[in-house]
C-alpha cells in the first residue's frame, strides 16, 4: 500500500506492506537509521519517535496508522543545522556513551520537557522510565535533562 508520511517536516511517499511496522518502514524502506531497533517489544525505548509530538515505540505501530501524521526522529530536532538545546546539554554533560539509547532518550526528554518546563529530577527520571540505557547509569542523562528543563523554564 502507498502511504503519505510526514517525516521531520518533509512529506515522503512510501510503499509498505499492511503488516509492516513504522520502525521497519523507516529503517528498511526509507533508510532512516537514526531510529534504532532494540527489543522489538516496546519496552526498551530505542525505537522511539515522536508521533504528533508524543513519544511512541515505532516497533509497535503499523506504518499504515501513521499516514498524514507528523513523525519526528532525532534528526528532526535540529534547527537550521544547529543541534537542539537538549542535544547540546547531552554533549555538555557527557550523557552519550555508545549512543544506542540516545535518540529515544532525546525524543522522550524533549516531549516531556515541552509539556513540563522546569521539571525536577524525579519527574524527569519517571519520564524516561521506558528508555533503557546499559552504559551511563542515567546520572549524566538526568543531569542533561535537568539542565534543559531549567533552560526551558527560563525561556
Amino acid at each position: 500500500m502507498r502511504l503519505s508520511l510526514h517525516i521531520n517536516g518533509r512529506p515522503r511517499e512510501v510503499d509498505v506492506e499492511p503488516s509492516q511496522t513504522l520502525l521497519d518502514a523507516l529503517r528498511e524502506t526509507l533508510g532512516i537509521f537514526d531510529v534504532k531497533e532494540g527489543c522489538g517489544e516496546g519496552v526498551c525505548g530505542a525505537c522511539t519517535v515522536l508521533l504528533d509530538g508524543r513519544p511512541v515505540s515505532s516497533c509497535l505501530l503499523l506504518a499504515a496508522t501513521t499516514a498524514h501524521r507528523a513523525i519526528t526522529t532525532v534528526r528532526g530536532l535540529e534547527d537550521d543545522g544547529e543541534l537542539h538545546p537538549l542535544q547540546q546539554a547531552f554533549l555538555r554533560h557527557g550523557a552519550v556513551q555508545c549512543g544506542f539509547c540516545t535518540p529515544g532518550m532525546l525524543l522522550t526528554g524533549v516531549a516531556y520537557v515541552q509539556g513540563h518546563p522546569g521539571a525536577d529530577r524525579e519527574a524527569l527520571r519517571h519520564a524516561i522510565e521506558g528508555n533503557l540505557c546499559r552504559c551511563t547509569g542515567y546520572a549524566k542523562i538526568l543531569d542533561a535533562l535537568e539542565d534543559y528543563a531549567r533552560e526551558t523554564k527560563r525561556g
